[in-house]
């Protein structure tokens, strides 16, 4: 008789959400028979997963609002403090590469490498932006909640997710929640330390650059590091005054890459 392969946390949560091959669910059918302890876990699943469609799909559905569309936002800030001799070089340069070719925006969409680990810096750049520097409601789930979001988070991107202690480098971890970006829904988790510095980590799963090193960026007043492990994308992002971001980017790493072998 052919030994089961191991089953780990995510493919419970894919069993969950109906996204495994029926011969793998047949296997994990099996498993629960025969693992009454996990079997109970993955009810709970079930039952949490029946509750989150039930609060939040009627909000889902609904078209965002204006003034809540991410891509709005950002650029009604960088509206109001661009320089007027900024507004027409961005004419000139428009209508030069319009010339040759197309707006750059929409080569910049039309681009594959777009939805890659670029993409995924500016995408967290903009959530820091938007949410971790929000002085009033930085996050939707506190820290209390962390493993409601981690199961609503990990069920959306049909992986396993957890969240960086970073307490030992002086980071608290305030809270987050679900994010909409380009390339479908992510994870954004806050921490703070104790003289109010703020840092983010942005997680969601990767169509191209799927495995790639940790790598430095900045834009518009904002540091990061992001890598790719097995299909996921991680940022981390803070103010670029802050010091140490590294360090704590490869602790994060670290803790993350931990997480991804199996559980049962």
């Amino acid at each position: 008789m052919n030994e089961i392969r191991p089953i780990q946390e995510e493919e419970l949560l894919a069993y969950v959400d109906n996204a495994l091959d029926a011969e793998r669910r047949k296997e994990i059918d099996a498993y629960l028979v025969a693992n009454p302890p996990v079997a109970a876990r993955v009810d709970k699943y079930l039952a949490h997963r029946q509750a989150l469609r039930d609060a939040y799909d009627p909000v889902l559905q609904e078209p965002i609002p204006l003034s809540l569309n991410l891509g709005h936002m950002l650029a009604a800030r960088r509206r109001r403090v661009d320089k007027p001799w900024r507004m027409a070089a961005a004419v000139l340069v428009a209508l030069c590469i319009g010339g040759a070719g197309g707006w750059y925006g929409n080569e910049s969409r039309n681009d594959p490498y777009a939805s890659g680990i670029a993409s995924l810096a500016r995408e967290a750049t903009a959530s820091f932006q938007v949410y971790a520097q929000d002085p009033d409601r930085p996050v939707e789930f506190d820290a209390a909640s962390g493993p409601e979001l981690t199961r609503w988070v990990s069920s959306r991107l049909n992986r396993t997710v957890q969240i960086p202690d970073l307490r030992n480098a002086g980071y608290r971890y305030m809270g987050g929640r679900l994010v909409a970006t380009e390339h479908g829904p992510a994870g954004l988790f806050i921490y703070d330390d104790a003289h109010g510095g703020r840092l983010a980590m942005l997680v969601r799963t990767m169509a191209i650059d799927r495995d790639t090193p940790m790598r430095p960026h900045q834009e518009d007043g904002v540091s990061g590091y992001s890598w790719a492990d097995k299909g996921l994308g991680y940022s981390v992002v803070a103010s670029a005054s802050t010091t140490g971001l590294h360090p704590l980017a490869d602790e994060m790493r670290r803790q993350v890459r931990a997480e991804h072998g199996p559980v049962l």
